[in-house]
């Protein structure tokens, strides 16, 4: 489909027969700079620690993630994504440095910095001056709406995909100008591995299509065609992404907002908000929940959105290519993000404009450089009023960094925006709870309830309960979960409670029932197996251990229980196998030590019984 020529003069782009603008000597210090400065204004992350909305599924209780198992991280799922370069990043980070928060939110911020230098090339390579292009990378660098990107552990997928992103278009954009066959592999490659870090990275052959639009190459299918491998992989992994979101029930609406032609409303409305917060960055939130109700504010997004689409069709026909350019990059890295097909639990994200604000930047800067060189004696004050401004976001960014220092702080922040919404009640108590902050969790389970929260809330409350010895309103608590949705873990936690209050036979029935429902709740093997050894059945006991193990071979706790059942069932040679392996995984126990050099005893192996005596009393046990 070509374009139609008009007798309207073009609002001309630089040229593309200008001569390719050299190096300045201090591009290099000034970028520098800028990543400095980056750096300062994205530190205080480095003080934050996990938060429990997702960091803990994806990052710290995370089997994959404590294993570094290859083949189990690139052929699973965590909570219906697919990213498995991300998992693998989290996994080689944790077998070096433990499972240490900093050291994560360093390499975010690296990660970030990386993705500001490369957007900076980006500029330069589409001949933005060298000034206007730093501002250009400093406004992505230090936008408001970059923080949920770079702050948040789990949402590395967006500076991870974004450094083989942008990357990759740097050199397509090259490749445009000196064809090389090398350097198109290449391309391809950084496509492949980027897709491995977020499903976004579909986006790259359309926002390669931007890219040819703006060098003045004619849009027809031919374009396509010489990208049909770029089309066919993003298919392909597409297609995949939505079948993984699909098998976890994420794409399954509800009621109101989120079903029929409400959908076109948010996603007009989403369109609408991320234009307006480019310039103007407002209420930033975490979460952003469905409404109840669609607002006025909904409906009039729908024709805004239209004249806003009319009015960029208006300038292709007129031939304005830095505005069509700027907001087509802006629109196919975020038209699969507008939630017209839901998932998640918000229909808005600041971290969904991470790489789309690279177009709608570049508009403002393409004009800001035009308006400067056409009047010079104003050069001063417009650079110092970008200064400023820059300066402001940067104070945003600051602070707004601050919001994820842990879980009690960020949604204490939804809070502020969001206080008829059950999922940051929950969140935050949730956290409460785990710091043992009883009298801060219950009110904000008890209004999560009121404000009609499901089922988990209700295993939650009980949770609390169980951990203040109120059994019985904990017992209260999972039955109601267990009503409105029999999930294994509301079964098994509720044996615990009722084991607790001595009903052992009642007990042993929900564990059965929760292991009936789910065979891979590990959970329920450890508490069945207490029971069982409590009752002197170690067999039975030893079978649960075992079935534990299988799911979960890191604890040794379970691994020294299972070396107590093998002795009081007369087998001390796989007893010491159990022992041996718990104190490779812990040496630091006492009671590991002592426990297997009884059974070294038993053996008539005294030195090694001595040995190990030795090592528990050194430990702190005391040998009788």
């Amino acid at each position: 489909m070509g374009q139609k020529k008009t007798k309207a003069k073009a609002i001309p782009a630089v040229s593309q027969k200008s001569p390719v603008i050299e190096k300045s000597k201090g591009e290099t210090l000034y970028l520098l700079i800028l990543l400095g400065f980056t750096f300062l204004v994205f530190s205080p992350s480095l003080k934050n620690e996990f938060v429990n909305w997702d960091d803990d599924r994806n990052v710290y209780e995370n089997p994959l993630v404590q294993d570094l198992n290859l083949k189990a991280i690139f052929t699973q799922t965590v909570i219906g994504t697919y990213n498995p370069l991300n998992i693998l990043s989290y996994a080689i980070e944790h077998r070096f440095f433990g499972m240490n928060p900093k050291m994560m939110h360093l390499t975010n911020v690296l990660l970030h910095m990386l993705c500001v230098f490369l957007v900076f090339k980006i500029f330069r390579a589409l001949k933005l001056e060298l000034t206007f292009a730093l501002l250009g990378a400093a406004l992505f660098a230090l936008h408001p709406l970059r923080v949920e990107s770079v702050t948040w552990i789990t949402e590395r997928k967006d500076v991870l995909y974004g450094s083989f992103f942008c990357a990759a278009l740097l050199l397509y954009i090259r490749n445009l100008d000196d064809k090389k066959t090398s350097r198109t592999l290449w391309i391809f490659l950084l496509f492949l591995i980027g897709l491995f870090a977020k499903i976004q990275m579909v986006a790259l052959p359309l926002t390669m299509l931007v890219i040819d639009y703006y060098k003045e190459r004619p849009l027809r299918f031919n374009l396509v065609l010489e990208k049909w491998y770029f089309f066919a992989a993003a298919f392909i992994y597409g297609c995949l992404g939505i079948y993984f979101l699909h098998q976890q029930g994420a794409l399954d609406t509800n009621e109101g907002t989120q079903t029929g032609a409400s959908r076109i409303l948010i996603g007009s409305y989403s369109l609408i908000t991320y234009c307006i917060k480019w310039l103007f960055p407002y209420m930033m939130s975490p979460l952003y929940p469905y409404p109840d109700k669609l607002t006025i504010w909904h409906y009039l997004s729908l024709p805004a959105a239209l004249l806003l689409l009319g009015a960029i069709y208006w300038a292709y026909r007129k031939n304005i290519k830095p505005l069509v350019f700027g907001f087509l990059f802006f629109f196919v890295n975020i038209v699969f993000l507008l939630q017209i097909l839901g998932a998640g639990q918000g229909y808005l994200a600041d971290r969904f404009t991470y790489i789309a604000y690279i177009g709608l930047f570049f508009i403002f800067i393409f004009y800001l450089q035009q308006y400067s060189n056409k009047n010079q004696g104003q050069s001063s004050a417009i650079l110092s009023c970008c200064g400023i401004y820059i300066l402001f976001l940067s104070y945003l960014t600051f602070n707004q960094t601050k919001i994820w220092k842990n879980s009690g702080t960020l949604w204490t922040h939804v809070l502020q925006y969001y206080k008829n919404t059950s999922l940051p009640y929950n969140n935050r108590a949730n956290y409460y709870r785990d710091n043992k902050l009883f009298d801060l969790a219950l009110p904000d389970y008890n209004r999560a309830i009121e404000l009609k929260a499901g089922h988990s809330t209700y295993n939650s409350r009980a949770k609390l309960f169980f951990n203040k010895n109120e059994d019985a309103k904990a017992i209260l608590d999972y039955d109601k979960a267990i009503s409105l949705q029999p999930m294994a873990e509301y079964y098994v936690n509720r044996g615990a409670a009722k084991a607790k209050l001595g009903r052992m036979d009642e007990a042993l029935a929900d564990f059965n029932k929760g292991l009936e429902i789910d065979k891979t709740w590990k959970v329920g093997y450890l508490n069945r197996s207490i029971i069982y050894n409590q009752s002197g059945q170690f067999d039975l006991a030893l079978k649960d251990i075992d079935s534990y193990l299988k799911l979960d071979p890191r604890n040794p706790d379970l691994w020294y229980e299972g070396g107590r059942c093998l002795r009081a069932l007369n087998n001390p040679n796989k007893a010491v196998e159990y022992y041996s392996t718990a104190i490779r995984m812990n040496p630091n126990v006492g009671l590991y030590y002592l426990e297997r050099g009884r059974t070294y005893e038993l053996l008539g192996n005294k030195a090694a019984s001595n040995q190990d005596l030795q090592q528990a009393s050194r430990l702190g046990e005391k040998i009788q």
